[in-house]
């Protein structure tokens, strides 16, 4: 038979193990942020893509066949780093999930997980950084092709 000191201290177990949740809880939010973000320049790119190849007459500056070839070029990296980036985010976001979940085992089974969950977090983090950098280098791509013409003023 349990005691009430018992109960108490496993519904004070519990009660730290929501505690230690909700760091990846917010660390969840953020990444869901980012990946709205990365979801966003996807779809611009991949409409970008579609509208230059179904449109009958390419814009102006794309009317020779190599302009319009490394147009869609640039929009095929861009489009592979954007995914990238999505999938190394989405899988950090799921090794967060399996940390909040190995924390509730361990107060559950009474067991010492801690290195699963710190390897958990390390890997968490680490696919971020990766994700990150893959968003980074497509806004880079992104902001070396813009083209954005300037106009003088006529006196």
């Amino acid at each position: 038979m349990s005691s009430v000191s018992d109960v108490a201290m496993n519904f004070g177990d519990i009660t730290h193990a929501i505690q230690l949740a909700l760091a990846p809880v917010f660390l969840l939010t953020g990444i869901a942020g980012l990946l709205n973000v990365m979801a966003g320049r996807l779809a611009r790119i991949i409409d970008r893509g579609r509208s230059l190849t179904e449109q009958a007459l390419p814009p102006q500056h794309l009317q020779s066949p190599d302009t319009l070839h490394k147009e869609l070029t640039r929009l095929e990296r861009r489009r592979h780093y954007a995914s990238s980036a999505i999938t190394a985010c989405t899988c950090s976001a799921l090794l967060v999930c399996m940390v909040v979940a190995v924390i509730f085992l361990q107060v559950l089974l009474q067991a010492e997980l801690k290195w699963i969950i710190s390897g958990l977090f390390t890997a968490s983090t680490l696919t971020l950084i990766v994700g990150l950098g893959y968003f980074l280098r497509e806004v880079h791509l992104a902001t070396r092709t813009v083209r954005i013409k300037i106009f003088t003023p006529s006196v």
